[in-house]
C-alpha cells in the first residue's frame, strides 16, 4: 500500500523542506530500519550538501544521491577539470565514509587495486594485505587510462562485494560504492571500458562546463574544492546501509515494473543498437527509481520516477553504431515512444 503519510507527497527532488543534519541516533541500532520520512530527510540533506559544492549541475548531484541511496556504482564521464573528482570526494564526506582513491594510469596492476598475499618471515605464514578497494567509497580516477586486465579486477568486487586473491575470497566493507571517472574515449592513452564493466555501473552522469555566472562563483571560491573543507557528514556507513534497505522497500506496483521492463526491452530492438540493456539494467532502473522516489519525499514509485532515471541507468550500457548518435538521445526517444501506464 502507498504510505503517503510517512514520506509525504512530493513530486521531485528538493520538496522535502528543512531536514536534520543526521538521521536520529536510533538509526545506529542493530536491526533498526529508518522510516521513509527519515530516509527522505537524509536524502535531501545529501542533495543540499552536494549542491553547495558542485554548483550549477543539479542533474549530476541528483544522480550521485540516487547512486548512494540505491547502493549503485556510479560512472562519471566528462572532460578534465569540471569537478568529477570533487563530486566523488564530496559524496564520500557527506556519507561519513572512508574514501579510497586510486589514480588510473597505464602501469596500474590488478594487485594495486585488490591487494596482495605476502610471506611474513617473522611468523612463517602468508598474509593478505588489502588493496585500496577495501573501503566504503572507492574513487577510481580516470578508469579508462588503466589497462584492461586492471579494469577487470573490479568486476568481482562491483558485482559480488568481495575480492578473490590466491584462491581466497575476502568480503568488502558494506555499503560498497565504486565511483569511477573517465575522460571521453578517443583521448590519448585511453582504453574503452568493455561491456561487462559498463553494465556493472548502475548509473552514469556527466557534469559539463558551467555557465559564466557559476564559473565566476567557482573562481571566487564559492564551491568546488574550497567548499569541501566546510562539508560535514549527514550519516555514517551503518546508517547509510539501513537507508539503502529502506529505499529498497519503496512500493513498486506491477504496471510500473512492467513499464521499466518495456523501456529496457525496447533498447534491444532499436535499429541502431548492436547491444541493448540487460536484465541487470532493468533491476537497476527500478532500484534507482525507488531512490528517486525517496529523494522526492515519496514511499512509492511512479512512472515519472522511472522516466527520470532511465537516461542515467541505460544510456552507458548501449552499444550503438558510430554514426547513429549517442545513447542518451536514444533513451530519450524510447521514453517518448513507449506507452506510459495510467494510474
Amino acid at each position: 500500500m502507498r504510505t503517503e503519510t510517512e514520506a509525504g507527497t512530493g513530486t521531485g527532488p528538493g520538496t522535502a523542506g528543512q531536514v536534520p543534519a543526521r538521521v536520529p541516533t536510533t538509526g545506529s541500532a542493530v536491526g533498526y530500519r529508518p522510516t521513509f520520512a527519515e530516509a527522505s530527510a537524509v536524502a535531501q540533506a545529501l542533495h543540499d550538501s552536494l549542491s553547495g559544492v558542485l554548483l550549477g549541475t543539479p542533474d549530476a548531484v541528483t544522480v550521485a544521491v540516487v547512486a548512494a541511496l540505491s547502493g549503485s556504482h556510479l560512472l562519471i564521464e566528462d572532460v578534465p577539470g569540471v569537478g568529477k573528482t570533487v563530486l566523488a570526494r564530496a559524496l564520500a564526506t557527506t556519507l561519513g565514509a572512508k574514501l579510497s582513491r586510486i589514480q588510473g594510469h597505464p602501469d596500474l596492476l590488478p594487485s594495486d587495486v585488490t591487494g596482495i598475499t605476502v610471506f611474513a618471515q617473522n611468523t612463517g605464514t602468508w598474509d593478505f594485505r588489502p588493496g585500496p578497494v577495501f573501503a566504503h567509497v572507492v574513487l577510481l580516477d580516470e578508469l579508462n587510462r588503466t589497462p584492461p586486465r586492471t579494469q577487470s579486477a573490479l568486476l568481482e568486487s562491483m558485482e559480488e562485494q568481495q575480492v578473490s586473491v590466491d584462491g581466497v575470497s575476502w568480503p568488502l566493507p558494506r555499503p560498497h560504492l565504486v565511483i569511477a571517472t573517465q575522460n571521453p574515449v578517443g583521448q590519448l592513452g585511453t582504453h574503452p571500458l568493455v561491456e561487462s564493466q559498463l553494465d556493472r555501473f548502475g548509473l552514469s552522469t556527466s557534469i559539463g562546463y558551467p555557465d559564466a555566472e557559476v564559473e565566476t562563483q567557482l573562481v571566487l571560491h564559492h564551491g568546488g574544492r574550497y567548499a569541501l573543507d566546510a562539508l560535514g557528514a549527514v550519516c555514517d556507513p551503518p546508517q547509510w546501509e539501513q537507508i539503502i534497505e529502506t529505499t529498497a522497500s519503496a512500493e513498486v506496483v506491477a504496471p510500473v515494473a512492467e513499464y521499466a521492463v518495456a523501456l529496457v526491452r525496447t533498447t534491444r530492438s532499436a535499429g541502431t543498437v548492436r547491444l541493448g540493456a540487460s536484465p541487470r539494467a532493468a533491476i537497476s532502473l527500478i532500484r534507482s527509481a525507488q531512490a528517486y522516489a525517496i529523494l522526492s519525499n515519496r514511499a512509492y514509485v511512479t512512472p515519472a520516477d522511472v522516466q527520470a532515471m532511465a537516461v542515467a541507468c541505460l544510456s552507458h550500457r548501449l552499444v550503438i553504431d558510430g554514426a547513429a548518435g549517442d545513447g542518451r538521445e536514444l533513451v530519450r526517444h524510447i521514453i517518448a515512444t513507449v506507452p506510459v501506464p495510467q494510474p
